[in-house]
């Protein structure tokens, strides 16, 4: 009787250790994810509002996640009312396929029609992927300028983000 005990025990104990390290294991397994915090999207827009002010240009300014959802829109005063959709779209673009919107406008004039299917294509220059350590956070866009300025508005944005100017 007392043998079963014993074995008994050393069962309950082994198996409270492996359900503890396996539960200890899937949470220390967990990713880390990166993400855009409200400090790092006011470096962004104010960056991005002062070359809109040193270019002279009135333009909204969007930021999205990585899944394409709104975490700041702002359209400055005399920016068309349309830029306010345009700069999401850009933004969205760039997010969804990690690369500039200038690329889906590149695409579609060497002939690539069918890209116009895909879901938030958006080929107009000015939105920008943000990506850190190869992750992609989201995107930042400016619309309201031509789109080489709306470009830079946001290129300015990314560059006060990882403190390039």
């Amino acid at each position: 009787m007392k043998l079963l005990l014993t074995s008994a025990a050393r069962v309950l104990t082994l198996l409270v250790f492996v359900l503890g390290v396996g539960v200890m294991t899937s949470y220390a397994d967990l990713p880390t994810r990166k993400y855009l915090n409200l400090a790092a999207i006011k470096v962004m827009v104010a960056g991005a509002e002062a070359e809109a002010q040193r270019l002279h240009v009135d333009v909204t300014i969007c930021v999205v996640d990585e899944s394409g959802n709104l975490l700041f829109l702002q359209k400055a005063d005399s920016a068309p009312l349309n830029t306010i959709t345009w700069a999401q779209k850009k933004a969205r673009h760039a997010a969804f396929y990690r690369s500039p919107s200038k690329d889906a406008a590149e695409n579609l004039k060497k002939g690539n029609l069918d890209a116009l299917a895909f879901p938030d294509y958006f080929p107009n220059q000015g939105g920008l992927p943000i990506q850190v350590d190869g992750q992609t956070l989201g995107g930042i866009a400016a619309s309201g300028a031509k789109p080489e300025v709306d470009e830079a508005v946001a290129q300015a944005g990314l560059d006060a983000f990882f403190g390039k100017k």
